[in-house]
């Protein structure tokens, strides 16, 4: 007898072995997708059948499967088609269903985007299984391995599928010159905040140079 086909997992042993959290395998059994069973004391605990059936894909999770577009301006909205299209032939040629398709509008240095912060918010309720763009940069334009971190840890995977033909440098060109505006108006706010600050009070200068020699 194959003693391995009768082993039992606690919670927390089970979702290392699938690569979830415990909170995720709470909220299947609360949903019926994949229960626990009952010790005589009424402890939740797995077994090794239940592995082998999730392993197999007869257990669907509930999670949803997301396309992410994006374009920095409605001007790109050719580009925005485009990705769109392609993710969903790369999807159809792979059998992969697609639950949602999003199309966002604003710069990758963004972090404000509705749209985006909605797709972290269903990442964060476990309701999200796999994020598919077409670059890291069409997801978040700096800091992307921190995001795929993040994501990581409820559970989300993001699929990067690369198109040469998409993401366009003009956009980078773009992105640069929005930080440099940034950085010339702190920049601009410093210089006119220090002129105030010498008119006001012409003795900080002295002060800052550490005084009068003759003290």
């Amino acid at each position: 007898m194959n003693t391995s086909n009768v082993k039992n997992y606690k919670p927390k042993d089970f979702a290392e072995l699938l690569g979830v959290s415990v909170k995720t395998l709470q909220r299947w059994d609360r949903e019926d997708i994949l229960k626990a069973y009952r010790s005589p004391t009424n402890r939740r605990y797995y077994t090794y059948d239940q592995y082998v059936q999730f392993k197999s894909g007869a257990v669907e999770d509930g999670r949803k499967t997301v396309i992410y577009a994006r374009v920095s301006t409605r001007n790109q909205k050719d580009d925005l088609e485009s990705q769109v299209k392609f993710l969903l032939d790369y999807c159809n040629a792979k059998g992969v269903i697609v639950d949602e398709c999003i199309e966002d509008f604003g710069s990758g240095l963004n972090y404000k985007r509705k749209k985006w912060n909605c797709l972290l918010e269903d990442v964060m309720k476990q309701k999200v299984k796999t994020i598919i763009v077409t670059h890291k940069d069409r997801f978040i334009r700096f800091g992307f391995d921190w995001f795929e971190r993040f994501c990581l840890k409820y559970g989300t995977q993001i699929l990067i599928v690369k198109n040469e033909t998409l993401s366009p440098h003009e956009e980078l060109v773009q992105d640069i010159m929005s930080i440099l505006h940034v950085f010339s108006c702190r920049l601009y706010g410093l210089r006119k905040y220090k002129k105030e600050i010498k008119e006001e009070y012409p003795n900080v200068k002295e002060l800052q140079d550490g005084g009068s020699s003759d003290a």
